[in-house]
């Protein structure tokens, strides 16, 4: 079973791979979504960082929502 943390990054990595292929779009279609997408795994980080538990709950929930 992963704690919090260990489950964030793994869905920060998910995440990730998910960006690489909206930013392979043609024409830039897939820019802004992954742009929230970064905006999320940034927030994640910070959460991490500072240690707010309220926070990577959130972050964890937001980094969920992403799919292809």
């Amino acid at each position: 079973m992963e704690n919090l943390i260990e489950g964030l990054q793994t869905e920060m990595n998910r995440v990730r791979e998910i960006i690489k292929e909206y930013e392979s779009l043609p024409g830039g279609a897939g820019l802004l979504a992954s742009g929230f997408m970064k905006g999320s795994i940034k927030s994640a980080e910070r959460a991490i960082s500072s240690g707010d538990t309220v926070e990577m709950l959130r972050s964890y929930k937001a980094l969920q929502e992403y799919e292809l």
